[in-house]
């Protein structure tokens, strides 16, 4: 058995050290909020916070989690980024949006107040194929109250 903290919540899953924390997410805890999109860590739909920082779920270990605070889009509440990308529209298809939200809380939890170049470096690593890239950052620089679009 392998405890987990994940949103506030402790939790005992019976799975292999090596398995995915996205799969656990997924599967054992009935979060399905972080996406399975490449399992190669590279397009950041699986993205989850742990320990205030920004991990790709699809490549992490459970085995490296014991004693560590993991929080999922769930456990976000409608916090000021959520609402942010609603107001911006930045949602097309959504399947990129909740690791988007997950980095940009991150981020901005980190650095409340990012220039556009911190923005746009820390979003990098995750995609979004639908185009709404704009909407995005305007969605972060409204969440860290620098007005939405540009």
């Amino acid at each position: 058995m392998i405890r987990l903290t994940v949103n506030g919540q402790q939790h005992e899953v019976d799975a292999e050290p090596d398995t995915p924390l996205l799969y656990v997410l997924r599967d054992d805890l009935g979060l399905n909020g972080a996406k399975f999109g490449c399992g190669l860590g590279q397009c950041g739909s699986c993205t989850v916070i742990v320990d205030g920082q920004p991990v790709l779920s699809c490549l992490m270990p459970v085995s490296v989690l014991s004693g560590r605070q993991v929080r999922t889009i769930e456990g976000l509440g409608g916090n000021a980024v959520q609402h942010a990308f609603a107001e911006e529209q930045a949602a097309q298809c959504g399947y990129c949006i909740a690791g988007m939200v997950m980095r940009a809380t991150a981020l901005l939890e980190q650095n409340p107040h990012p220039s556009e170049h911190d923005i746009r470096e820390h979003l990098s690593l995750n995609l979004c194929r639908c185009g709404t890239h704009m909407r995005i950052l305007a969605a972060v620089r409204r969440a860290a109250g620098q007005g939405g679009k540009s």
